[in-house]
């Protein structure tokens, strides 16, 4: 039998060394673990229970990161996100932003509002005309909105306009920024098929259906340049508008300035914050500091607060109007399902429109009694065709069963967004909504003439003719490219002619606003693509009539989405506090914590991939129906 190999006396006392020094390390992490463990559980319990909301507080609204309508991230990133400075989940709900400026509005404890917009991320400018407009309603009711910024974007503009009064940093390096709109992408044509010898086949229907048009041109095509100016120009007239009537500024006035661009900073010395005074553009150049001190001044000072006034955050704010919700409100639902992001086929996550994922929330609207009406918030380019039917179907079976069913369309509700939205009984958009692009397409590439640059090449036999002709290793059969265009032309058949059964009118008329072609809402109005011009409330007061609820206090909206899990509820409360914040940032122990959550999460953008591949049947070419349209 073996004996154990009998170690040296130096061996043993470098052994011995290691087992302590390896078990002191265990001891120390363990006890570091059993530490951090029970300051995060202490933050928690110290900090479940808000402060009283005191008289005559600010609500500061400084919103961090992305304006959605549905957070893409689970409250577990969110709140690490906000730990650590990343901006990958930072994002605010529009649902939020717009409930605390309504409820500013009337609540006695807030006397005034402050906007410091430097960190939003605009989206487009429908969700910021409805900000805007409730930023408005503040002010009319009495209640001072002071906005301040080292520098505002024209989207953040648009919302500091509406302030009671607007001032800028005096050391400002970007100013107001007013540029106009513009869309420019890249054109891959050359570097692919010329440089590289892929071969991309685009299969499709509508000659202003520009989405895939840079992997197949060099350069826009002459319909896709006609279209964007056409919408382009309508939504930025209205936003000059909008800053024009806010600011009290000729909109003439304020398109002068923005082709004198040069000449005025040039006569300014380069100092654009002088030059957005000089163009009342704002109201007056103060610091951080000098602007805390005038709310301090005008409001109530307070030492201990941030800045030296009392002050309530938004996020804090929220929390006190949910706290004074109904825990188990029984009254009927008009319920709220979100569409926002890209339609794809399958489950999909918040933030992304999954065909089934989206269509089980429909169901389940269908199948509450307490549910009487829908709307479907509509903020999405469009994406699988397929995917979007299957939604389109519940929304028709909806409708079916006796609840209507109102869209609200958001930003961008175009070509599959479109295609979901259009059975619905009503269709709202604000007048800057895009919308339309009716049309589809399918992607093929081949890269047999690349494969032939290395000196690779693919031969072999098949039983048929068409056997293996979905091979992207071998040239492009002509007869399969048939197939495929037969099989978009009917997919576009199937889109107008859906749509003209949906809007009561004929596949003729739907054509001549179709093809692909993306307008504004105040466009699709007037086209006959969208009924009315309204936010995300005009829908749902709409929806409550037509089920006949009666006045507003006996029934009540809810959202039906997917519920946070315990263990994300519990991390994302916990970080919302101070405590919880300062020692994950002192720490590092969030990234331990949340090792294996996150890398369940880094899955998300490969399941995207996965669906817009995907293949359906024995064509391998998923008919699409998107558009890369956003308002710039």
């Amino acid at each position: 039998m073996n004996q154990p190999r009998s170690r040296g006396p130096i061996a043993r006392v470098f052994i011995g060394l290691w087992d302590v020094l390896n078990f002191s390390r265990r001891l120390v992490l363990n006890l570091l673990f059993l530490l951090v463990l029970f300051v995060l559980l202490a933050a928690m319990l110290g900090g479940g229970k808000l402060a009283p909301l005191a008289e005559r507080s600010t609500l500061v609204i400084e919103p961090q990161g992305r304006l959605v309508e549905q957070y893409s991230c689970d409250p577990v990133s969110r709140a690490f996100a906000r730990a650590t400075n990343g901006d990958d989940c930072r994002e605010i709900r529009l649902r939020d932003l717009l409930r605390a400026l309504e409820s500013a509005r009337t609540d006695k404890r807030i006397e005034r509002v402050l906007l410091r917009l430097d960190e939003l991320q605009p989206g487009g400018f429908a969700s910021l005309r409805e900000v805007a407009a409730a930023i408005a309603r503040v002010k009319a009711a009495g209640k001072p909105v002071v906005a301040h910024g080292d520098n505002y974007s024209q989207g953040q503009y648009l919302l500091a306009a509406h302030a009671s009064k607007v001032y800028l940093d005096p050391m400002s390096q970007g100013g107001v920024m007013l540029e106009g709109l513009a869309g420019y992408r890249q054109y891959f044509r050359e570097g692919l098929q010329d440089k590289l010898g892929v071969d991309v086949h685009l299969f499709k229907v509508g000659e202003y259906k520009s989405a895939a048009e840079p992997y197949i041109l060099d350069a826009a095509s002459p319909e896709s340049k006609e279209a964007d100016l056409f919408w382009m120009n309508d939504v930025w007239q209205r936003m000059l508008a909008d800053i024009g009537k806010a600011r009290g500024l000729p909109p003439a006035t304020l398109a002068a300035d923005i082709d004198a661009m040069a000449e005025q900073v040039a006569a300014a010395k380069g100092d654009l914050a002088a030059l957005a005074l000089q163009q009342k553009l704002v109201d007056g150049l103060k610091t951080r500091e000098e602007v805390e001190e005038l709310l301090a001044d005008e409001g109530e000072a307070d030492d201990n607060a941030e800045g030296g006034f009392r002050q309530v955050a938004l996020d804090t704010y929220v929390q006190h109007l949910d706290g004074a919700l109904q825990p188990a409100d029984m009254r009927p639902q008009v319920a709220v399902v979100v569409a926002e992001g890209a339609i794809a086929g399958g489950e999909l996550p918040p933030g992304e429109v999954g065909g089934e994922s989206t269509s089980a929330l429909l169901r389940a609207a269908r199948d509450d009694d307490r549910v009487k009406a829908l709307v479907l918030r509509v903020n999405s380019p469009g994406g699988e065709v397929f995917a979007s039917e299957q939604i389109r179907r519940e929304v028709a079976a909806l409708k079916q069963a006796g609840k209507p069913v109102v869209v609200s369309m958001g930003d961008v509700a175009a070509s599959g967004g479109y295609w979901i939205s259009m059975n619905a009984d009503r269709i709202y958009a604000d007048p800057s909504t895009i919308t339309g692009s009716i049309g589809i397409f399918g992607l093929f590439p081949t890269a047999d003439r690349a494969l032939a640059k290395l000196g690779v090449r693919t031969d072999g036999v098949g039983t048929t003719r068409y056997a293996g002709a979905f091979d992207l290793t071998r040239p492009l059969d002509p007869g399969v490219a048939a197939v495929v265009q037969s099989v978009i032309d009917k997919g576009y058949r199937d889109f107008t002619g859906k749509v003209a059964q949906a809007r009561g009118r004929s596949v003729a008329q739907i054509d001549e606003v179709a093809r692909g072609r993306v307008w504004s809402g105040e466009q699709a109005r007037q086209r006959g693509l969208v009924d009315a011009l309204g936010g995300l409330d005009a829908a749902v007061a709409d929806a409550a009539a037509r089920a006949k609820l009666g006045k507003p206090s006996t029934w009540h909206t809810h959202y039906l989405e997917e519920t946070a899990k315990p263990f994300e509820q519990w991390f994302g409360g916990l970080v919302g506090s101070g405590a919880g914040i300062g020692l994950l940032r002192a720490t590092g122990v969030g990234e331990a914590l949340l090792l294996e959550h996150v890398a369940s999460q880094a899955a998300a953008p490969l399941r995207v991939v996965q669906n817009a591949l995907k293949q359906r049947g024995n064509v391998r070419v998923t008919p699409l129906a998107h558009c890369f349209c956003s308002a710039p």
